[in-house]
């Protein structure tokens, strides 16, 4: 999805929050919201700039040829995202595993997919699924494994208010879903099952 005019675009978040803070009995005149529509205009936009990326452009010049047929792995990728269903952040911890199929994709661009998904308005599980398919039809590898860990503030300071509770969300593609000695080495490999801190 492109933004051909994101100064408009800023300008009418503006409006919507200074709304916002009126319906809410505030007053967006006082001294300390003055900027505050500004402010979250700009941090949304660039908290869903992933609308605004190509995974695709992101990868270009970025695969390479490679004699290698084990498991690589990126585990720890950090992640913002927000909640579609109350527009809240959750973040957490996004773990990739890939077994090559003669191509292999440049390190660090797996954490940039990684933020283009995640800054949109989303779920863990589509995140999930999206990183998954993305990766299996850019370099297209014996198999792909995506695990996600989730920590939702849409969940801890609202409805159950459950602050330790975490969502686990997980996308098995080729041998990674057939060969269950992959699955479990993958899931072995990023200690899975292990006590997890947000």
């Amino acid at each position: 999805m492109g933004n051909d005019n994101p100064q408009v675009k800023l300008f009418q978040i503006e409006d919507l929050i200074r709304e916002l803070l009126l319906a809410i009995g505030e007053d967006p005149d006082r001294e300390g919201l003055r900027g505050t529509p500004q402010r979250v205009a700009e941090m949304y936009a660039e908290l869903t700039s992933g609308y605004r990326i190509s995974p695709q452009e992101l990868i270009e010049g970025a695969i390479f040829p490679v004699e290698y047929d084990e498991m690589v792995l990126i585990k720890d990728i950090e992640f913002y995202s927000l909640c579609e269903h109350h527009i809240l952040p959750f973040f957490g911890k996004v773990h990739v595993g890939y077994i090559p199929d003669g191509r292999v994709i440049g390190f660090s661009k797996i954490p940039r997919i990684v933020d283009a998904f995640a800054r949109r308005l989303q779920l863990q599980e589509r995140l999930t699924e999206q990183i998954a398919d993305f990766l299996m039809e850019a370099i297209k590898p014996q198999g792909v494994g995506v695990v996600v860990e989730g920590f939702h503030l849409c969940m801890a300071m609202r409805g159950v208010r459950k602050q330790e509770a975490r969502m686990v969300t997980s996308a098995m593609k080729g041998l990674f879903r057939r060969d269950a000695r992959t699955r479990a080495e993958f899931l072995e490999l990023i200690g899975q099952g292990r006590g997890w801190q947000a």
